[in-house]
């Protein structure tokens, strides 16, 4: 998959800040070469990445009920009300089939609401 212009601009950006990060801590920085890394240079740990992501949502005024994991869901939610093709929604998901997800998802497919004319619509 090849990653779109935003995505490499980030990544620079986020390239950027690592070296400075890595400068700032000097000696204490393990290189590992990890894109992600704390600020040691060490991988990121679920509890870190948790209370970092916490102070993002008290920064942008969102409730703290909000999990991390609830960025791959609004990911595939906004894809797949796009009308992107499941099939691509599941890969990048890294689903096993297409059915879960279809069935986690289906609900925000257009079209998918209005169920009275659904039969009339796929005959016109």
């Amino acid at each position: 998959m090849n990653l779109t212009p935003t995505a490499m601009e980030a990544l620079k950006r986020h390239s950027k800040q690592q070296a400075e990060e890595t400068t700032k801590a000097d000696t204490l920085y393990q290189n590992q070469g990890l894109v992600f890394a704390s600020l040691v240079g060490t991988p990121l740990r679920r509890r870190n990445l948790t209370r970092s992501f916490k102070a993002l949502l008290r920064r942008a005024g969102l409730p703290h009920t909000i999990r991390f994991h609830d960025l791959r869901h609004t990911c595939a939610t906004l894809l797949i009300g796009k009308g992107f093709n499941g099939k691509f929604v599941q890969e990048l998901l890294g689903h096993a089939t297409i059915a879960i997800t279809l069935d986690t998802y289906s609900h925000v497919m257009p079209g998918m609401a209005n169920h009275t004319t659904a039969m009339e619509d796929a005959l016109s």
